[in-house]
């Protein structure tokens, strides 16, 4: 018998963006295995149906915990974790993180003014999951949110700077520099990438705060409360799957997380990875 602490976290996102959340994972818990499944044949999830996304969500899950053993599921993407949490925690066995209230914590945290803003994909803010984070959270906060559009894809085809990418950002990020927020979260896992991007068109004068980090924090307390944390000295595997090209995840997600990305295999829908 295998001891379940030593069984991965399963961990998955419509494409590239998760990478940010698994590299947060490495840092912060060296000795967990992790096993990452990035939906890029069916990207981007934010212009897509709840339902729809509902339906990845779940296959995907079953997917980590089925055929790979997964201890815990990290729904590593802000559309995902807006419309899926609910029916994945009362479908799976195993324990279900999300991206949004450990984003909503921090970002309620760090604000001096009191005026803070999210941004996302279209599906994402739509779902007022984050202005129920924010509720949650009893801060006294005044939440902007602005849908996003575009972003997404210009990260998955590798475009993470210049004019084309800047433009569209000042555009849709006017909503929330209008409001005058200090503390802008990045409310897709894909928007850590443009981060330089987006500083300079929010200004010097804004904190710009990711799930990532926090998400990998709500990870290992759960863990721990659980008795589910890896023994000290395990011997942690990464394996990596793609539902679309495989050596493109491999060459862009290499650049994107580092050298830990190592072989990436295919992942079928409908089908045992």
């Amino acid at each position: 018998m295998v001891d379940v602490r030593e069984r991965p976290i399963g961990v998955f996102d419509s494409g590239f963006g998760g990478l940010t959340v698994m590299r947060s994972l490495i840092d912060l818990m060296p000795d967990e295995s992790l096993v990452y499944i990035g939906d890029t044949g069916r990207y981007p999830y934010g212009n897509k149906p709840a339902d729809v996304v509902r339906g990845f969500a779940i296959e995907l899950a079953n997917s980590l915990v089925r055929d790979h053993g997964a201890k815990m599921i990290v729904v590593a993407c802000n559309t995902a974790s807006s419309v899926a949490l609910d029916a994945l925690a009362a479908s799976l066995t195993v324990p279900v993180i999300g991206v949004i209230e450990p984003g909503a914590r921090a970002l309620a945290r760090v604000t001096h003014n009191g005026k803070v803003g999210v941004i996302g994909t279209v599906g994402t803010i739509a779902s007022r999951a984050y202005d129920d984070a924010i509720e949650a959270t009893g801060a006294d906060v005044v939440l902007t949110s602005a849908a996003c559009p575009g972003l997404v894809e210009f990260v998955e085809r590798d475009q993470t700077d210049g004019e084309e990418v800047t433009l569209l950002a000042k555009r849709l990020l006017s909503p929330v520099r209008e409001a005058g927020v200090d503390a802008l979260l990045l409310g897709c896992t894909h928007y850590p990438y443009l981060a330089p991007v987006i500083q300079r068109v929010m200004g010097d004068g804004v904190v710009l705060v990711s799930s990532a980090n926090e998400t990998a924090f709500a990870v290992r307390e759960l863990l721990e409360s659980r008795g589910l944390a890896a023994p000290t000295g395990s011997n942690a595997e990464r394996r990596f799957f793609s539902s679309g090209d495989v050596d493109w995840f491999a060459t862009l997600g290499r650049r994107l997380l580092g050298p830990e990305l190592g072989d990436v295999s295919a992942w079928h829908s409908g089908a045992a990875s």
